[in-house]
């Protein structure tokens, strides 16, 4: 039995429609909001870490600290998640056994939660954290599950990815509720204000 290779993803394309400004440049935590994601996801120690532009790209590579991360752009972020995911995928290491999904707008997600995920999840394909309010990210997937992730496609495809192998689903129980992300201007300033 080898030791896994484990590969962290932040998911960090997304065009902010409804926020009117990219969000992973948001003040927080004396840096950006995807600053304060990426050092949750580099205390992780991941064997390899992925981190997922698209929307405003350019602009954070001048201003978000991405080093020690394979960088992707992915040009079809308007189409959802998975296509982000699917860009990633082509950069992730062949000795790749896990790989862990994180948003990089959640900053309330702690390298605790990724630990208990990883080290609960057993030998299931798939695992999520269950929050006391529901499911929630990071989320773990095998090797077994790599293929069907390069053919997502829309968005909320890794949840209907979940429904469909929901038997083999470890749900990973993490205390507190599902961490806030933000979409709306109404969402970063309730987080800010620690609601």
């Amino acid at each position: 039995m080898t030791e896994p290779f484990v590969a962290g993803l932040v998911l960090a394309a997304g065009g902010s429609s409804r926020l009117g400004r990219p969000k992973q440049l948001l003040p927080f935590g004396g840096a950006t909001l995807l600053d304060h994601t990426l050092d949750t996801a580099r205390s992780c120690e991941f064997d390899q870490l992925i981190v997922a532009l698209g929307g405003s790209a350019d602009k954070i590579r001048e201003r978000v600290d991405l080093s020690g991360a394979d960088v992707v752009v992915n040009d079809a972020y308007e189409t959802g998640c998975s296509s982000s995911i699917a860009a990633a995928m082509a950069v992730l290491d062949p000795a790749a056994t896990v790989l862990v999904l994180m948003l990089g707008d959640q900053p309330g997600v702690q390298a605790a939660a990724v630990r208990v995920l990883l080290a609960a999840r057993g030998d299931a394909p798939l695992a999520v954290c269950r929050y006391e309010d529901g499911r929630g990210h990071p989320m773990a997937f095998a090797a077994s599950m790599f293929a069907e992730l390069r053919t997502l496609h829309g968005d909320k495809a890794v949840w209907k990815l979940l429904d469909r192998h929901a038997a083999e689903v470890a749900e990973v129980p993490i205390p507190g509720a599902v961490p806030r992300d933000v979409d709306t201007w109404a969402d970063y300033e309730a987080m800010l204000a620690g609601s």
